[in-house]
């Protein structure tokens, strides 16, 4: 898999988002992304309790362990990469989390226009 340019929605470098918990498709700590990258992985954003729960009613439960998966479960206050389509849905639906935009990659904005990201810059 050929990773897209490392460049983020500012047009700058892209930053890490998280690596305790690792996140990223490539599970590299960054939104890093590729054409294999289906969900578009590329929006860092800071989780809260209300969109943990707005992810799990929707059917991608973040905070509930799975071990199995080698996978902790998010808490409140962690970094994540959503996929793009997610965090344009929570935002319609009112509850889209803060984001760290140095660390959200430029395909975002294939799905998320740059003003609404603009809204939940940390």
């Amino acid at each position: 898999m050929k990773q897209d340019k490392p460049i983020n929605v500012l047009g700058g470098a892209l930053e890490p988002c998280s690596t305790d918990p690792v996140t990223g498709f490539f599970r590299d700590g960054h939104c890093n992304t590729c054409d294999e990258d289906e969900g578009s992985h590329t929006v860092c954003a800071v989780m809260t309790d209300e969109f943990l729960a707005y992810s799990k009613y929707v059917g991608n439960d973040l905070s509930t362990p799975r071990p199995d998966l080698g996978f902790a479960g998010l808490m409140p206050g962690d970094h994540w990469c959503l996929c793009a389509s997610r965090f344009l849905q929570a935002h319609d639906e009112g509850c889209a989390p803060k984001i760290n935009l140095a660390a959200t990659h430029q395909r975002a904005l294939d799905v998320v226009p740059m003003e609404v990201l603009d809204r939940y810059a940390l």
